[in-house]
């Protein structure tokens, strides 16, 4: 759909987009085209479309998978979406499944089918949380591409290393390799967005082999990070109970205590945390 058939559907519907809610729709039919072709679909894909809006991206979907399933928590949207793909697309509607629900507490058991893929134009607002939640919760995901604020995905996609690596880096790595795939124009937004964007591609891979939980890794990581200023036996006093009790974590995990937790992969912060759950262990490092 283009501009004016956005706006002239919005209008029907008595929308206006709302910052709450993270409302800033593509209009750009070039822009749909490219983010369905770089998400790399397979034919018996089925795709989870978190935030369909008025349904640009979603049209540009159903071509290229099996079905779609979409998660709208704009009742008014969700109610819209199937006759808005019915008058379009009418061939491919059977494809499409909406659910009127907020995509942070969405479970597996509410999905009439496992989806594969994730392709979005996620919420500035909650676009980090809502794809760690949808890794988390649906395992099933495979692969996805995501289109969120800029610094964001530069964010999400750095390695170990840099001032742009931090907790949310290391904790898209638990669950996905992530890259930068390109940016988006501001333009192609109704309203236009006071900022820019981008689409971040994720691939599925396995944890992290450990004896630990996903939990006790990822409160490493939000205690090194709180405080990245400072070396890891400073920044890891209070989560191990103080900085000598950090330093031998450490050690025992063959982490240098003077680094920082920008130096550190996924896999590092794995060994700290299960260095601490066995500390009688010596095979850590």
């Amino acid at each position: 759909m283009g501009p004016s058939e956005v706006r002239a559907l919005a209008d029907r519907l008595g929308l206006r987009p709302t910052k709450r809610l993270g409302q800033n729709f593509v209009h750009d039919a070039n822009t749909v085209r490219r983010i369905a072709r770089l998400a790399e679909l397979e034919p018996d894909d089925v795709v989870l479309e978190i935030g369909p809006g008025l349904g640009s991206l979603t049209l540009a979907l159903l071509p290229s998978a099996a079905s779609v399933l979409a998660v709208e928590i704009d009742p008014v949207l969700a109610e819209a979406l199937p006759g808005t793909v019915a008058e379009r697309a009418p061939a491919l509607a059977d494809r499409l499944t909406v659910l009127t629900t907020d995509a942070l507490r969405l479970t597996a058991e509410q999905l009439p089918r496992p989806p594969t893929a994730v392709v979005a134009n996620l919420p500035y607002n909650v676009g980090v949380p809502v794809l760690l939640h949808v890794l988390e919760s649906l395992p099933s995901v495979r692969h996805g591409l995501v289109m969120i604020q800029s610094e964001v995905v530069d964010r999400l996609a750095a390695p170990p290393g840099g001032r742009e690596y931090g907790a949310p880096s290391a904790k898209l790595a638990w669950f996905a390799s992530a890259r930068r795939v390109g940016p988006v124009p501001r333009a192609v937004f109704w309203p236009v967005p006071g900022v820019d964007s981008a689409l971040l591609a994720v691939r599925r891979r396995p944890a992290p082999d450990a004896e630990v939980t996903r939990a006790e890794v990822f409160a490493v990581v939000d205690a090194a990070f709180a405080q990245r200023r400072k070396s890891l036996r400073g920044a890891l006093a209070g989560w191990a109970g103080s900085p000598a009790a950090a330093e031998q974590v450490l050690r025992a995990a063959g982490v240098d205590p003077a680094t920082r937790a920008e130096r550190l992969a996924i896999a590092d912060f794995t060994r700290i945390a299960a260095a601490r759950a066995f500390p009688a262990r010596t095979d850590l490092a």
